[in-house]
């Protein structure tokens, strides 16, 4: 796997006509969307890109493409960071129109572009907020919450503080019913 940086914008038509295939990196810092939607990333953090482009049977453009990040999420039942490693397996075909993306077969996702630039780098980001874990958790017995979730799933009350007892307010009336006028 290469190292080198891909380039944000390219011509996909012209590199699915020489079946080209790109591998590099992004820096995840330069991916606000994705940055917005996680706890944190590496100021070094990169997603490790392989796109392949080609032209099927049918002369319809397509990439296919491998995505590897590392980000940092927040678990949803301790609340505290974890790191997490996103990974996104994908088939899409290039159009220009929403008629030409309706035509194309079910395997494929349309990836909307201009008819002679795309940008990589917003390709790439769609694909990883696409693998992003709704609930993120930490693994059972690595989360610092474990312990108080088995209390609660085992029924045993957590010890709190005691709450005073009050008085019934409504003890009085209690005594005016036993009493005859």
């Amino acid at each position: 796997m290469s190292n080198a940086e891909l380039p944000n914008t390219v011509d996909p038509y012209r590199l699915a006509e020489h079946n080209s295939v790109l591998e590099g990196v992004i820096p995840l810092t330069s991916l606000e969307r994705l940055c917005e939607c996680v706890a944190g990333v590496a100021e070094d953090g990169q997603c490790q890109v392989t796109l392949t482009f080609s032209m099927d049977g049918q002369r319809r453009r397509i990439v296919s493409g491998e995505l590897e990040a590392r980000v940092e999420l927040e678990c949803q039942r301790c609340m505290t960071p974890m790191d997490a490693t996103l990974t996104s397996q994908f088939r899409l075909g290039l159009v220009t129109s929403d008629e030409q993306a309706q035509r194309l077969p079910k395997e494929l996702e349309p990836f909307l572009t201009d008819e002679f630039s795309a940008s990589l780098w917003s390709m790439v980001e769609d694909e990883l907020l696409l693998v992003l874990p709704p609930f993120p958790l930490h693994k059972r017995e690595g989360c610092p919450a474990a312990q108080q979730l088995d209390k609660l799933e085992s029924g045993d009350p957590e010890p709190g503080p005691q709450e005073p007892t009050r008085e019934n307010p409504f003890s009085v009336l209690a005594g005016l019913k036993t009493k005859k006028h």
